[in-house]
């Protein structure tokens, strides 16, 4: 089923009412490639954040199929997972009214950005809301529940619920984009982990301890447009 995933191909289309150059991102599943959830976003070359490109329903909203299991049987609910994405939603930064940084029903992502969780590669077509800067970046982070190994242990942080149900953090990509001199793709590179618990939205440069969490993606090929 895994090698099937990875060659299998889900076509995402989002913001197609924008304005701004045409991106193309085509996430290539790796071999540990199980049910992940992720975003992509832009920012500008000092690392600010511009707009959200993609994000599944699950995370806009922050209604998940399994949200709950509190009467023996998993439902759809609300759930906080500031583990999931927490370099993304901090970037983002709106905070909800219980202080966390993850969207939820009052302050969700619109629709025009969010679609169904891809389980496969996957590509995104999208577009940027408006002009962008000569010089900006495309971000990835991805990341998956119980994905946890020999350093990021499932009771490495006793007490964290957050963090159990996560593991090793995750993985953060950057392309970065000058629209004076474009390439005809970039592949997205690795720079870092998120908080492991998504308390802060720090960025964590040591990849080391990471395993089966770096190989979610195979690679990640950006194109853009003018």
């Amino acid at each position: 089923t895994e090698k099937m995933n990875q060659r299998t191909f889900t076509g995402i289309s989002t913001n197609v009412s924008g304005t701004g150059p045409d991106i193309e991102v085509k996430f290539y599943g790796g071999p540990a490639l199980y049910y992940p959830l992720m975003a992509v976003w832009l920012e500008d070359e000092n690392g600010n954040y511009l707009q959200t490109l993609f994000v599944p329903k699950t995370i806009a909203t922050g209604v998940f199929k399994y949200g709950s299991n509190a009467g023996g049987k998993w439902v759809q609910a609300s759930k906080k997972a500031p583990q999931t994405l927490p370099y993304w939603s901090h970037k983002r930064g709106i905070q909800s009214s219980d202080g966390l940084f993850m969207p939820d029903t009052q302050y969700p992502v619109a629709d025009a950005y969010t679609g169904a969780t891809p389980t496969t590669s996957f590509t995104l077509e999208t577009k940027a809301d408006g002009v962008l800067p000569d010089k900006f970046r495309v971000m990835f982070e991805v990341n998956q529940n119980w994905d946890w190994n020999d350093y990021w242990t499932n009771d490495k942080f006793a007490g964290d619920s957050y963090y159990a149900s996560s593991c090793q953090p995750a993985v953060v990509y950057e392309s970065v984009i000058n629209m004076n001199h474009l390439s005809l793709s970039y592949r997205m590179k690795p720079i870092g982990h998120s908080h492991p618990s998504g308390a802060t939205g720090e960025l964590f440069s040591d990849l080391s301890t990471l395993t089966t969490a770096l190989q979610i993606a195979d690679s990640i090929v950006v194109k853009i447009g003018r």
